[in-house]
């Protein structure tokens, strides 16, 4: 069947042919390609056509598909029992991993997704404090529950409204969004309303606009506000957490949140999600203290161990090494490549993480990236597919490179990219920005 011929099928059994929206390719236009199989940077789609792999199910893949090791270890868990309902030994040892990376983590709690993670981290904040407005930004993404699915109101107390129909506005109200990388506006804000606000969460390097990095001081201001008015503080690092060798985006500043929200590498593929943070904090949720949290497959054997296959092979000297050298090699090709061709390009990186933006200059701000020349970007991406690159169907998302993908692969990528960029590019010379 050719791709065309499934997602057909798929629409008469699910909604829009996909179970998640950005699949569709709406921002894109044309048809999704439907994947039978990867093996370490190269998808083969339903028609027999292979892509190098940009997307990396949208990070977790950060050792590359079908990773040997992760592979074995997934076959061993599940030849023992894909579910016990019942504590097991990895869900132990991938806490015992996680923490090995991240200082600011005493006790952790799985759950089955990133949205997961971030919800609960709400639900803890709110517990423990006794407050209940919570503090996001504009642009910053945490999933899809209630409190989280919130854009910034018109008022001046910035109180949020709902960006899906079936939010309560009663529930969008106790979300105060904020612009990102806006230390003034948070100071302000905690000004008038700090005894109120229970926490905030923040995605430290921003992943759902692209990939923002934070301005000097921002997250800093936000350590210190929530520190003097009792407040917490939370980083999602979904995105951005095991893609540099530290500990995260945390550990590289040297800022220790009160939560971390964790996703996608620390699964390998696999649904998982973790909150993490002091023991003392964390003992306040069940079954130790009164904030309830449950979840069936949380702590699932099969994920736990793909999880913990992934971060042991990330530990193997040379792994972030590599990881650095094709991140940085893709982010210079691009930029060489689009300054030949006269088209203004940003590159922003962090790690093995990218994000693309058609502006002479890196964006701050939810407004300043849609300010940019978000409109080439479908021609972007179907020139660079039609060519065998897979990147995100969307300008609105990162870039993830894996330890599979080689030299040579991302050579070929820049190539192709030069070919489109000269397509799209306007008369006269262009300017790049990096970060």
């Amino acid at each position: 069947m050719t791709n065309r011929e499934w997602y057909e099928r798929a629409c008469r059994s699910l909604v829009g042919g996909v179970n998640s929206p950005v699949r569709a390719w709406g921002a894109v236009g044309g048809t999704p390609r439907f994947f039978l199989r990867g093996r370490g940077a190269v998808l083969e789609d339903a028609e027999g056509r292979e892509v190098l792999d940009y997307v990396c199910s949208w990070g977790p893949l950060i050792l590359g598909h079908a990773c040997p090791e992760v592979v074995r270890a997934v076959g061993e868990a599940a030849g023992r029992s894909t579910s016990f309902g019942a504590p097991c030994p990895g869900e132990v040892e991938l806490a015992e991993a996680v923490k090995r990376r991240f200082p600011s983590i005493e006790k952790i709690r799985f759950v089955s997704s990133g949205t997961e993670a971030t919800m609960t981290a709400l639900r803890l904040m709110r517990g423990v404090t006794g407050r209940e407005w919570i503090v996001k930004f504009a642009g910053n993404y945490h999933g899809h529950s209630d409190s989280l699915l919130v854009a910034a109101g018109s008022g001046a107390l910035t109180f949020g409204v709902p960006t899906s129909p079936g939010i309560p506005a009663s529930v969008a109200e106790k979300t105060l969004v904020l612009p990102y990388n806006d230390p003034e506006a948070a100071e302000d804000l905690f000004a008038r309303l700090g005894k109120d606000i229970a926490g905030v969460v923040v995605e430290p390097w921003a992943g759902n606009m692209g990939l923002v990095p934070p301005a000097p001081g921002f997250l800093e201001t936000l350590r210190d506000l929530t520190a003097r008015h009792g407040a917490l503080l939370a980083f999602d690092e979904v995105i951005t957490g095991f893609r540099v060798p530290e500990g995260g985006v945390q550990q590289r500043i040297g800022l220790t949140p009160d939560l971390t929200c964790l996703g996608k590498v620390v699964g390998g593929g696999m649904p998982v999600g973790a909150l993490g943070g002091g023991a003392e904090l964390m003992d306040r949720l069940a079954p130790l203290g009164p904030v309830y949290q449950a979840g069936t497959l949380s702590g699932n054997p099969v994920s736990m161990a793909c999880g913990l296959a992934t971060l042991e092979v990330l530990e193997r000297p040379g792994t972030y090494e590599t990881l650095e050298a094709r991140g940085r090699q893709l982010e210079e090709g691009l930029l060489d490549a689009a300054r030949s061709a006269g088209l203004p390009l940003s590159v922003t990186r962090l790690g093995s993480v990218l994000g693309l933006f058609f502006s002479p200059r890196v964006p701050a701000s939810l407004e300043e990236v849609k300010a940019t020349r978000g409109d080439l970007y479908p021609a972007f991406f179907h020139g660079m597919m039609d060519r065998g690159h897979a990147f995100a169907p969307s300008a609105f998302e990162a870039l993830f490179v894996s330890s599979a993908h080689t030299e040579e692969q991302i050579a070929s990528t820049v190539r192709g990219a030069a070919e489109v960029f000269r397509t799209l590019a306007p008369q006269g010379p262009g300017k790049e920005g990096r970060s």
